[in-house]
């Protein structure tokens, strides 16, 4: 059993920048392939990057360039830095942790990119 909790939402004004974190209890983290994806009213969620176990990564094309997701295996944590955000990044961000038919979600944090 893997618990996730994100944290680092929040309220950002158009071109600035947000840190999210996904803390996750539980065991053998560092064998889940770890996502970051988010919801926006209206629209279905949709994935926003992705690190493998080896660190590959890969990302919408919409955030390509602005968003670097990384995991640091030791504190159990993966991180999603968002530069240059817009307000069409305005939606509930959750992390997912998933390893074969095993899949974990977090509760998710909202970030709302307006001036």
């Amino acid at each position: 059993q893997v618990q996730l909790v994100e944290s680092g939402g929040g309220l950002v004004q158009p071109g600035g920048s947000l840190r999210l974190a996904c803390a996750a209890s539980g065991r053998a983290f560092s064998l889940y392939a770890l996502g970051w994806y988010r919801q926006a009213p209206g629209k279905q969620r949709e994935l926003v990057a992705a690190i493998s176990t080896s660190g590959s990564t890969n990302y919408a094309d919409s955030v390509k360039g602005r968003f670097t997701i990384s995991r640091d295996n030791a504190k159990n944590t993966v991180y999603l830095q968002m530069n240059s955000l817009k307000p069409e990044d305005t939606a509930v961000y959750s992390c997912n942790a998933g390893a074969g038919f095993l899949s974990y979600w977090g509760q998710g944090t909202q970030v709302t990119v307006s001036s």
